[in-house]
């Protein structure tokens, strides 16, 4: 069976270093810090008082208020990533088969917010149900694709992964075997993460998975430090066009770069650790190089996972270096999360657009936050600490893990006919 290409036509996205694509890349390359105290509720009585937010959000000024009613914080991120996605590729959904074009979307928790409201305002009730009718569709984690395809009358493949931090990757993923196997003509693909309450804050510390750095908030994040304490909670959205490349030239539609493979695995290790020798990484991105049908040597660039963990942190690179051997001295790597914090569910979304960009503009964003380094980690790698660097980048490589051992690897290679 013959495989279709598949393209990116199109990128949107909300982050808290950007409230658009543009704007998310330009910070990225300039290093910019996303951490600022919480603004969401009062922290006082919690472990972590910092987290990276979206800026100067404010809900009224992108939907009507009755509308916003109706969505949780989740929701409305996607919403408005997958608009200037699909505005960005410039599709004509007026004469377009809508029947082909579908909604991929990843989110690992969904509407945490509305959950802990309700649920809030029930507690110190008389204990008579009063919930608002739409709770339930504000909460279920699909309802972010139901409202895309809804909004612009997409009724190809419409659905929802959920694999923790994996899922907006997961989303991706499917989204491209969806159009090379000829299921679809264009995917809206990404994902969104609102996780930042009471609820989100509360119990990631009790796992102790977040940074507790509250007296130093602004350098919290530190992937690859010797010092690094956990990873800080990060929210927002990220968009992808996917489009069948002969459905793209048709229509003239520019072209940012192609997918050309993905990997899948499972550590079957632990439901929040991963595998210390890395394994369940090395086979994601072992065969998502051999779905793409090219050498470990023709990666210029890998956008870690990079969470700011201890044991995450190594995990990885022992995968990267169990894999690519001599190779991984000739590449850059790099962490997003430095930057934006984990934006759960939507963190392979965000850093799928971040290599689609290093790509088109040939430069490599920085890892911020590096003091000192880590003796378990080699630190002969080229982590692109503190500065952007330029260099040519052919093909990039996204690594992103979920909570449950879930492991996701996508390919991304400059297009060319």
């Amino acid at each position: 069976m013959k495989l279709n290409r598949v393209v990116v036509t199109g990128i949107g996205a909300v982050t808290p270093v950007g409230s658009n694509a543009p704007d998310f890349w330009d910070a990225l390359i300039k290093g910019k810090n996303g951490v600022g105290l919480i603004t969401h509720f009062d922290t006082s009585k919690f472990k972590t008082h910092f987290a990276c937010e979206v800026k100067n959000f404010l809900p009224e000024e992108h939907f009507e208020r009755k509308e916003a009613r109706k969505l949780d914080l989740f929701t409305q991120f996607a919403l408005l990533a997958a608009s200037e996605a699909l505005k960005d590729s410039e599709i004509n959904l007026d004469i377009a088969d809508v029947h082909r074009i579908g909604v991929v979307w990843g989110s690992g928790i969904g509407g945490l917010n509305s959950l802990y409201e309700e649920t809030a305002a029930f507690a110190i009730s008389d204990g008579t149900p009063r919930f608002n009718p739409f709770m339930i569709t504000k909460l279920i984690a699909d309802i972010a694709a139901g409202q895309i395809s809804i909004k612009f009358n997409l009724r190809g493949p419409n659905y929802t992964t959920t694999s923790a931090c994996a899922s907006s990757a997961n989303a991706i993923s499917d989204a491209y075997n969806l159009i090379r196997l000829g299921k679809a003509d264009a995917v809206v693909s990404g994902g969104s993460e609102a996780a930042i309450n009471q609820l989100g804050i509360g119990g990631f510390n009790s796992m102790h998975a977040l940074s507790t750095r509250n007296d130093d908030f602004l350098s919290s994040s530190r992937p690859f430090d010797r010092d690094r304490d956990g990873f800080v909670l990060g929210e927002g959205a990220g968009a992808l066009i996917l489009e069948n490349l002969e459905h793209a030239v048709q229509r003239g539609a520019k072209i940012y770069a192609e997918i050309a493979g993905t990997g899948l695995s499972g550590d079957a290790y632990h439901i929040t650790s991963p595998r210390p020798d890395g394994e369940g990484a090395y086979m994601s991105m072992k065969i998502a190089l051999e779905d793409a049908g090219l050498p470990i040597t023709a990666v210029d660039y890998i956008n870690t996972h990079g969470t700011s963990t201890p044991a995450g942190d190594i995990s990885e690179i022992k995968a990267i270096k169990s894999l690519f051997g001599g190779h991984v001295y000739t590449m850059n790597l790099n962490s997003t999360k430095s930057m934006t914090g984990h934006l759960l569910g939507a963190a392979g979304a965000i850093e799928a657009i971040a290599c689609i960009m290093s790509i088109k503009e040939d430069i490599i964003h920085p890892t911020i936050n590096h003091f000192n380094d880590d003796p378990e980690i080699d630190n002969r790698i080229n982590f692109t600490f503190i500065k952007s660097q330029k260099r040519k980048v052919s093909v990039a490589l996204s690594n992103t893990f979920g909570f449950g051992g879930h492991n996701v690897s996508l390919v991304f290679k400059k297009f060319s006919e």
